[in-house]
């Protein structure tokens, strides 16, 4: 057991070029898919927050049930959309860096959709009238929230980067789990496990937990700021 430690920690040290191969595509997928997650997200969730209309309350659940849909699902409508007989075949993504771009940013979309909603929502309540009574529209209401709410809002995004970057069942259906192009160090942990090979495995763990680790103690250092301004 000490012995796949000692290798693993050997291989980041010695900045094995497959090892980070696989860190930066995880990398440059995860941070896409939640830019393209982030630009959706909260201009929706603070559409749903601030107006009214029908089926509302229907949008609502359904952002709040598509934050646990299995990846799984994801991985499959994604594959089947982009498949060659697809409706986007002609993309050729399928097995690409985009398409699993794609599929993650359908995951990474609801769960910043869904929580910013909320946190938009609870700042409507305080500001809404105010916002009215200045006769402002709708976008330069949402713009105004979201600025004010931009601190809680970090929390919600940092949720989707942790969902974008621990993700393994739609990436590893989209994307192949292809050596050089597209695997991640969710789907080569995988692998690399099957394999017996432990000592990467464990390199491309230690590194996915660092990442984990971190945006878990900015969310946590967000939320406190936030509660210290606002009490």
């Amino acid at each position: 057991m000490l012995n796949e430690f000692s290798q693993a920690i050997e291989l980041l040290l010695q900045l094995n070029v497959d090892v980070w191969h696989i860190i930066w595509v995880s990398l440059e997928v995860s941070i896409s898919a939640l830019f393209l997650g982030t630009l959706l997200g909260l201009p929706l969730g603070g559409f749903v927050a601030t107006q009214h209309f029908w089926g509302r309350r229907l949008v609502i659940i359904l952002l709040n049930s598509l934050m646990s849909i299995p990846t799984v699902i994801v991985g499959v409508l994604v594959y089947l959309l982009l498949t060659r007989n697809g409706p986007l075949g002609n993309l050729n993504w399928l097995f690409s860096i985009k398409g699993m771009i794609l599929a993650q940013t359908i995951l990474t979309t609801p769960i910043i959709a869904a929580l910013s909603r909320q946190i938009i929502a609870d700042g409507w309540n305080i500001h809404g009238e105010t916002l009215k009574a200045l006769g402002l529209g709708v976008i330069s209401r949402i713009k105004w929230i979201l600025w004010d709410c931009r601190f809680s809002l970090s929390i919600a995004i940092l949720a989707g980067f942790g969902r974008a970057i621990s993700e393994v069942g739609a990436v590893m259906i989209v994307g192949g789990n292809i050596a050089h192009s597209t695997r991640t160090m969710t789907t080569a942990i995988s692998l690399e496990t099957s394999k017996g090979d432990l000592p990467l495995a464990l390199a491309l763990g230690f590194v996915l937990l660092a990442i984990v680790l971190i945006v878990n103690v900015l969310i946590y250092f967000l939320k406190s700021n936030t509660e210290a301004k606002y009490g």
